[in-house]
């Protein structure tokens, strides 16, 4: 899965104050194991899902895997 933004904002590390980064990141859900792209910060792995992909695709992709 791909999350692709248009949105040009540049989002930081509330904890770090580092630039986030698009990078690989593991997801686990229902005994299954994913690799998505997401923002992540690059100093401590917070990983940050806006609300269009976490009320969106997010939310598709799990309502798919529960009807299984």
């Amino acid at each position: 899965m791909k999350h692709e933004s248009n949105d040009q904002t540049k989002w930081l590390c509330d904890k770090c104050q580092r630039e986030l980064e698009l990078d690989k990141v593991k997801v686990r859900y229902m005994e299954g194991n994913f690799e998505v792209d997401l923002m992540k910060c690059p100093t401590c792995n917070q990983v940050f899902i806006d609300e269009m992909l976490a009320l969106g695709k997010m939310k598709e992709v799990e309502e798919g895997l529960e009807d299984k």
